[in-house]
């Protein structure tokens, strides 16, 4: 349909779209990871996500790599003791051990064509549980990763 510069054509049809976002952590030296689904990319899901990693990591200091995104650094965020937010220069997902997890996890469902959103969170349920800690570990402690956590050179 053509319409003049400007103007949205109005089609009788118009496609729902639905969604929702996976929220995630993985520490590179073990393996060890933690996933949450939430409805929204916004800083109030994102401050929910960071209490649960504090509360799950409790009796740990917590390094939280991520990259300069507007939830990441938004002014309203409580960030809790046990968490050190630490913000990777713009444009650099190759810093960010978590990014090549999300190409190994989209790799294995980017032939899945699933006709609703349960049957999406089943077979990404089905791919995090498959996953083993070592796989993780190996697909996100990269050498200078690894050497920076341990302080080698």
């Amino acid at each position: 349909m053509l319409t003049l510069t400007g103007v949205k054509p109005i089609r009788p049809v118009q496609w729902k779209r639905d969604n929702f976002y996976l929220y995630g952590v993985v520490e590179p030296l073990t393996g060890d990871s933690l996933f949450y689904e939430f409805s929204h990319l916004d800083s109030s899901c994102f401050q929910e996500f960071i209490k649960l990693v504090s509360a799950k990591y409790a009796d740990s200091l917590i390094i939280m790599q991520m990259d300069q995104g507007k939830i990441h650094q938004s002014s309203m965020l409580d960030w809790p003791e046990n968490i050190i937010p630490i913000f990777q220069p713009a444009y650099s997902p190759e810093l960010n051990p978590i990014e090549r997890f999300w190409e190994h996890l989209k790799a294995q469902l980017k032939w899945h064509n699933c006709h609703c959103l349960d049957e999406l969170r089943s077979s990404l349920k089905k791919a995090l549980e498959e996953i083993t800690p070592a796989a993780i570990s190996s697909l996100t402690g990269w050498n200078f990763i690894t050497n920076a956590v341990l302080g080698l050179s």
